[in-house]
């Protein structure tokens, strides 16, 4: 099996609860490590694993640091090199989080020193470990208040397993655990992974890529009341998330995220929670949760809650799209240089497109809201020289150097956003596959088959060939012309495709003397085009 189809149930534990034995799939093969007395090392067929226990201390919250301790064992080699993560999956731009460590050591079992040598900006060499037991310390600085960093303050902890631990070449499949000692009265954490028995503050992973992939939010959190679809349970939790209207938002969320549900058909998770880091910027989703920036309090106006429900509906699809159904080259990850991938525009764009239709399908979004999401792209993209001068696959792969946003802001503007463009294609991707099919079928089936024949079945990602392949075989026609829009920055005809639906794309000059874009239904449509579009629409 793919280590990456490995999913970890999600567990919010008090601590002052004894929590009950775990239900995590495998978890008995890992736990023989976790209880094994430090420094043993676990032995299987004559063969020695090497032990990897963390401990995460938060002492001094208000200093915005943190200390991580990896006590270690069972090398069979004398000489080993120990390397930070350069990015996390889910934000695929190189962040170096090594730069964070502002101080390190290593000892042996006696407490005596042992020299660490820097072979990089990211790997230390130890030497003289060869069935040996030690350890490595470190202390990590922490600044910016963002979805892909780490943030320590006085009230809570948010802390990125990227850019925490330790890992080692070869080994990444080897099991782990976490213990966290946080400050007195911080009672709750929030964390993707599952408890040790009867240790409510030890976690257990069973590889390095589920701990990569399960966050930690830690201090006095609200959980709001959890909802159950097809009998699993769905819940939000986090820090300071402000004062609104919570029991709505948790109708509307339920109703967006059955939406999601509905498109796959499968609920490949035990149990996923939404997590709430606070207001500040950005969410990164993780195989059976999603850690968001969140302020309730701008969910008071329709347009503050549109704008927060497509952002949640777009953390959540990313579960089904981009951790399962995924570009063969995201996963196994490459923790050093990067996944680089032609297809992060399907893992992104069209994570957008479906956060709008999600919304639209669970009845709260107006035609006339829905319509201005694709209005946004549109200018946005229009708007923007790069896009003739970066095609999607470019914007793409480039996006290590350019950000995901692109390089929108630099002077030469000569690159674009997937985040743009990609909703864009898949938009007009679900028009031609309902005019193909006489409405039979959609992107959506699409999407379903790509999860269960890749992911449930092949156990792996999908290339370039095998999407565009995926998506002629459910329109039953050639799409080449269509799929110039991903590999060219050949100009889009936008009513070409919409008016399969009955749509239609004008525009003007604004008095900013800019291209300003108006969707709108019309006049007289055909049957096909009328069944489309309500199709389309939900209704």
């Amino acid at each position: 099996m793919n280590r990456n189809s490995i999913m970890p149930n999600f567990r919010t534990k008090d601590l002052r609860s004894n929590p009950k034995n775990p239900t995590f799939e495998g978890l008995k093969y890992f736990l023989i490590v976790v209880l094994a007395v430090w420094p043993m090392a676990y032995s299987s067929a004559q063969e020695i694993t090497p032990a990897f226990n963390y401990t995460v201390s938060i002492s001094q919250p208000a200093s915005y640091a943190y200390e991580v301790e990896l006590q270690t064992s069972g090398w069979a080699k004398d000489t080993v090199q120990f390397k930070m993560p350069r990015w996390m999956p889910g934000y695929y731009q190189i962040m170096d989080y090594s730069k964070q460590i502002d101080s390190i050591w290593a000892k042996d079992s006696q407490g005596l020193q042992i020299p660490l040598k820097k072979i990089n900006g990211s790997t230390w060499e130890i030497s003289g470990i060869k069935n040996k037991a030690f350890s490595i310390g470190y202390h990590i600085k922490t600044a910016q208040q963002f979805v892909a960093n780490s943030y320590i303050d006085s009230q809570h902890a948010y802390i990125i397993p990227a850019a925490s631990f330790l890992y080692v070449d070869g080994f990444i499949d080897t099991p782990v655990t976490v213990k966290i000692n946080a400050m007195p009265g911080w009672h709750k954490i929030a964390t993707g992974l599952e408890n040790a028995e009867g240790k409510s503050n030890l976690f257990l992973a069973p590889n390095f890529d589920v701990l990569f992939d399960s966050p930690f939010l830690i201090g006095n959190l609200e959980e709001l009341p959890s909802f159950y679809i097809e009998g699993i349970e769905h819940r939000f939790i986090g820090y300071n998330i402000g004062d609104f209207d919570k029991a709505a938002f948790m109708q509307k969320l339920q109703s967006v995220v059955k939406a999601g549900v509905n498109i796959i058909g499968d609920i490949p998770y035990k149990r996923y929670t939404f997590i709430a880091i606070g207001p500040g910027r950005g969410g990164i989703e993780h195989l059976n949760n999603t850690t968001v920036s969140f302020d309730g309090n701008q969910l008071n106006s329709e347009k503050g809650m549109n704008k927060m429900m497509n952002f949640l509906a777009h953390e959540y699809f990313h579960h089904y799209n981009v951790k399962r159904i995924r570009p063969i080259e995201v996963g196994p990850f490459d923790y050093e240089k990067g996944s680089k991938s032609n297809l992060l525009w399907i893992s992104e764009g069209l994570s957008v497109y479906y956060e709008y239709l999600m919304v639209k399908r669970a009845g709260l979004a107006s035609d006339k809201i829905f319509f201005q999401n694709f209005e946004n792209n549109i200018n946005n993209f229009e708007n923007n020289p790069g896009r003739l001068h970066q095609s999607l696959v470019q914007a793409s792969f480039n996006t290590w150097n350019d950000g995901p946003l692109g390089g929108q802001g630099k002077e030469n503007r000569q690159s674009i956003s997937y985040y743009e463009k990609g909703p864009l294609v898949g938009l007009l991707l679900d028009f031609s596959i309902r005019n193909a099919t006489q409405n039979e079928k959609s992107l959506d089936d699409v999407m379903r088959f790509l999860y269960w024949e890749y992911y449930k079945n092949k156990q792996r990602g999908f290339s370039d060939a095998e999407f565009q392949q995926a998506c002629e075989t459910i329109a039953g026609t050639s799409l080449k012309t269509l799929f110039e829009y991903v590999y060219t920055t050949k100009e889009m005809d936008y009513n070409k495709y919409l008016n399969y639906g009955g749509l239609a794309l004008s525009s003007k000059i604004n008095d900013q003397q800019k291209k300003e874009f108006t969707l709108a239904k019309i006049d007289h449509p055909n049957a096909l085009q009328l069944e489309i579009l309500n199709s389309w629409l939900g209704k």
